[in-house]
């Protein structure tokens, strides 16, 4: 593997995704990429989907190496950015904060809680200030599109929502999940932020799928929330999943019309951008 060069894939799509997505894309080739803030979680795919160019970089690694506090972030996107990448799509599993939404429920969430502690969430934390707008979260036009497309694909998504992004890695407590619950928060997951954020820095549309593999451990009684039951429903619907990451890449539109573009105007950034 090389660093990439001014004659190496590009892409103005990606999918940041785990176990499941690793062959989803034609003619693929893989480029290892430095940031200043590191190498990536792994090398990363560029191919072919539907006419687009499209980048898949590894969450957590192939070997699932990172946990959701160690996952570098900064580096992902970045990395991501530097291949000429302006839209994300970030597939996920999480656990469900009411009964209505049960295990196999597809969310496109258009609200963000940061629970986290310790990550670190901005490129611009020296040199400047720089506050940029986040009361919207996720790219309207791609949540738009994923919710079409998922309908017209035969789910029933949940159009709307709030995750609530935990630490991790370990599960949440009873009197955790109920108090989120009890916040009108509707789903939780460990890997939300800063992805959304970063993206926002960069000046990137991001698009959340929430795939719901469980019931957070406060929603019902019994054991609460095993990694056996989350990988046990995210397996059974994976291929369904995969699927619909790939209708929304063939309806996304490439023109953004969207803000996110515009996240960075009249800013002076510390840092330059790739």
């Amino acid at each position: 593997m090389s660093q990439p060069s001014a004659s190496a894939p590009a892409a103005d799509l990606a999918v940041i995704g785990g176990s499941g997505f690793y062959s989803f894309l034609d003619r693929v080739e893989e480029v290892e990429i430095d940031t200043p803030f590191g190498p990536p979680s792994d090398r990363i795919a560029i191919g072919e989907l539907h006419g687009r160019r499209v980048a898949f970089v590894p969450r957590h690694g192939r070997d699932h190496r990172y946990p959701p506090h160690r996952i570098p972030y900064r580096a992902n996107l970045w990395a991501l950015r530097s291949l000429g990448v302006r839209q994300v799509l970030a597939p996920s599993a999480v656990g469900s904060l009411t009964p209505d939404h049960g295990p196999g429920t597809l969310a496109v969430p258009d609200q963000l809680v940061d629970r986290t502690s310790g990550r670190a969430q901005t490129y611009y934390d020296e040199g400047a200030a720089v506050h940029l707008s986040f009361a919207d979260p996720y790219c309207p036009t791609g949540r738009r599109a994923a919710v079409a497309t998922a309908r017209e694909a035969g789910w029933t998504p949940v159009d709307g929502g709030t995750l609530v992004v935990i630490e991790g890695p370990r599960f949440s407590t009873r009197a955790e999940s109920r108090w989120y619950a009890a916040q009108g928060w509707t789903l939780v997951g460990m890997t939300g932020h800063p992805e959304a954020v970063l993206a926002r820095e960069l000046a990137l549309c991001y698009t959340p799928l929430c795939l719901v593999t469980d019931l957070d451990a406060g929603i019902e009684e019994g054991e609460g929330v095993t990694m056996e039951e989350v990988l046990r429903v995210f397996a059974a619907n994976i291929e369904r999943l995969r699927a619909l990451v790939g209708d929304v890449i063939k309806t996304l539109p490439a023109d953004r019309g969207c803000p996110c573009p515009r996240s960075l105007d009249g800013m002076d950034l510390p840092i330059a951008l790739p």
